[in-house]
């Protein structure tokens, strides 16, 4: 494939490559070029929104390039500051070396493992001593760090900002002159990040790399990106129920960016399937294409139809967790806080009183309603939430 070919596919679902030529120059040079990912692994479990960067990667492996995965197990002890108005908490290194162990497996539900090389950043950074940090820091100025817009944010607010945020993107980006990179993949959000890196590669007397950005996945709420921190997102070790339900409950409307950014469907028949499918079957069919890729299409089919049990035809769910009760008899809202299903006495309130609890398929509205628990209770919260309920059996 000819320079030019890769270029145009490269460029495909992409939101800024910078710069373009000098991407060209690289492909005409006629070598695998290294291409760079860097992921802190802040929380266990890989998510959906990592699955917009790591199809560009693959796509990369398949034009003959090299993808380098980097598990940024340095940097997240101190944490990425993009987009925070405070600074991280940070982790301790036994808590990221826990999250790291399951990176390996997830990653290769999407890369090909004979292309992928995978790098710790402690590696090289642990080797820069104190005196290699201090030539590092020499060479980015505090009013180019201010040019970012969280940090001049908070500068102008007048909120903290804490000497070791400014490390974490010279850090990034001396992982780029450790391994040479010639092309660094990251979310829009990055951006500022991954410029630094040209400019630090620059001091280094390296080539610097090509920086492409890729949309941001929103996440299930429908406002910020996808985030375990937010707790938006669908995990690609769920297990295929809760990836299916949870992938039923993204918004009409952010549904197709999600056909856009996971499927390989092309914005033709994207739009025809909006102009002709009702939403409802458009949604279902993406949750099990997702389901499938991650899982299994038996499983995907089973979860389909678990769903459509459980939700679209009403029907109680027979594997719904037991809870044993001491109480012979409770009120609607106590058994509601009993099963932990709501946070407050006062949110429990709200559901029953607006229609939001079952028993046995009966709505209750008066939250002193009495249940007895001499039998078993199907109950059911809002739309997801099922429990079975009944007298503890004496010993």
């Amino acid at each position: 494939m000819s320079p030019e070919e890769q270029l145009d596919i490269i460029r495909r679902g992409t939101v800024e490559i910078i710069e373009e030529g000098e991407l060209l120059r690289k492909l005409r040079e006629g070598r695998p070029l290294r291409v760079k990912a860097g992921f802190d692994p802040t929380a266990p479990d890989l998510h959906l929104g990592h699955v917009v960067l790591l199809q560009k990667m693959r796509q990369f492996q398949e034009l003959g390039h090299e993808v380098i995965f980097i598990v940024g197990d340095f940097t997240a002890t101190i944490g990425d500051p993009t987009g925070r108005s405070e600074a991280r908490p940070p982790l301790s290194r036994e808590e990221v070396l826990e999250n790291a162990k399951t990176y390996e497996h997830q990653l290769f539900k999407i890369l090909d493992p004979q292309r992928t090389t995978v790098l710790f950043n402690s590696t090289w950074i642990e080797e820069l001593g104190t005196r290699g940090l201090v030539e590092l820091s020499a060479k980015y100025t505090v009013a180019r760090m201010l040019e970012r817009d969280d940090f001049s944010q908070r500068f102008r607010e007048g909120l903290p900002i804490y000497i070791h945020e400014f490390l974490y993107p010279l850090l990034q980006a001396y992982d780029s002159v450790a391994i040479r990179a010639d092309v660094e993949l990251g979310g829009t959000d990055q951006k500022f990040n991954l410029l630094i890196g040209r400019d630090i590669q620059r001091e280094f007397g390296q080539s610097p790399q090509v920086c492409i950005t890729l949309p941001l996945l929103v996440g299930l709420d429908g406002v910020r990106k996808m985030s375990k921190s937010y707790g938006n997102y669908v995990g690609l070790n769920e297990d295929p129920r809760t990836m299916f339900g949870k992938l039923m409950s993204v918004s009409d409307e952010l549904m197709w960016d999600y056909y856009r950014l996971l499927t390989d469907y092309p914005e033709e028949q994207i739009r025809r399937m909006r102009d002709e499918w009702h939403p409802m079957e458009a949604k279902k069919h993406l949750a099990y294409l997702i389901v499938s890729r991650f899982h299994s299409e038996e499983e995907a089919e089973r979860a389909r139809q678990w769903f459509e049990r459980t939700y679209s035809r009403r029907e109680f769910p027979e594997d719904a967790p037991l809870v044993e009760v001491e109480e012979e008899e409770l009120s609607a809202l106590d058994l509601l806080m009993k099963l932990s299903a709501v946070p407050s006495r006062n949110e429990g309130r709200r559901v029953i009183q607006s229609g939001g609890m079952r028993v046995n398929s009966e709505k209750i509205t008066d939250p002193h309603t009495k249940l007895r628990t001499d039998g078993e209770l199907r109950v059911q919260v809002g739309r997801k939430k099922f429990y079975r309920v009944r007298k503890k059996t004496p010993l």
